[in-house]
């Protein structure tokens, strides 16, 4: 298990947020502003050692403040070059140019999925530009019942429309022969720290295939960390943000890294 370091930005700032209340009217329920500029945390991670975090820019393609976003977004890889991933907007037309400021990848949903379903034109066409070694695929997911039960779907639009898509080995499976890693956020838990949705990392634990996975949604205690190495069998790194003391939460996140035995 690693620490996948985040940065989530809107309106340009540097901001923690709940899971799934954003959108363009009444914007999101946020649970942290940070005081410090997105170059600020670039270079904490940098001298921390931590690669492969996420940069995630949260405000809609197009608009004044998605400019903004990435402005913040650039800040933070000058500081750390190769060091963060981007998402949020990434398409075929962009996702070069993000490369070429400096991310290790492109972390893509929304734009691979149209109208509920896989899009493997548009897969393939990103593959091509960028290569497979700088593609993320994002299946983020929110539980829905379907038939007898319920199951994981794959939602896109800041997780705000499910697709038809569920997130199984089957799916995943599929999947990792176009992507290098897979960033998973169980969207219901995110930004709540109200604890780990366990279901969910045990279907990621049990998942025989290749590629990486960060989980990402509602660690809150170190208690979390030991579940999500026990059930995901020590091959899932995780993401934290509004309980970490950074983004003024409870844990701090130096004693975290030394927890989980990332380099400082």
């Amino acid at each position: 298990m690693r620490i996948r370091p985040c940065i989530d930005i809107h309106d340009g700032k540097v901001k923690q947020i709940v899971g799934g209340s954003l959108d363009d009217i009444t914007g999101a329920d946020t649970n942290y502003i940070s005081e410090h500029g997105a170059s600020f945390f670039g270079r904490l991670y940098k001298n921390c050692k931590l690669p492969g975090g996420h940069i995630i820019l949260l405000n809609k393609a197009g608009t004044k403040e998605y400019r903004e976003d990435l402005r913040a977004a650039s800040d933070a890889m000058s500081e750390y070059p190769q060091g963060f991933m981007i998402g949020g907007g990434v398409t075929s037309e962009n996702a070069e140019s993000y490369i070429k400021l400096g991310a290790s990848h492109v972390i893509v949903t929304s734009y691979v999925f149209r109208d509920g379903i896989i899009d493997y034109d548009r897969l393939n066409e990103l593959v091509g530009l960028v290569g497979k070694e700088h593609l993320v695929l994002d299946l983020s997911c929110r539980k829905k019942s379907s038939g007898e039960g319920s199951d994981y779907y794959i939602v896109t639009d800041r997780w705000q429309k499910f697709t038809d898509t569920v997130l199984s080995h089957e799916t995943m499976t599929k999947l990792q022969e176009y992507a290098d890693e897979y960033l998973i956020h169980a969207v219901d838990a995110e930004g709540r720290k109200s604890g780990i949705d366990i279901e969910l990392i045990r279907l990621l634990g049990s998942w025989k295939g290749d590629l990486p996975i960060t989980y990402a949604g509602g660690v809150s205690s170190f208690e979390d960390l030991d579940t999500i190495r026990q059930l995901g069998n020590d091959k899932i790194d995780v993401t934290i943000g509004s309980a970490l003391n950074i983004f003024g939460g409870d844990m701090d996140f130096h004693e975290v890294l030394n927890y989980v035995g990332n380099p400082q």
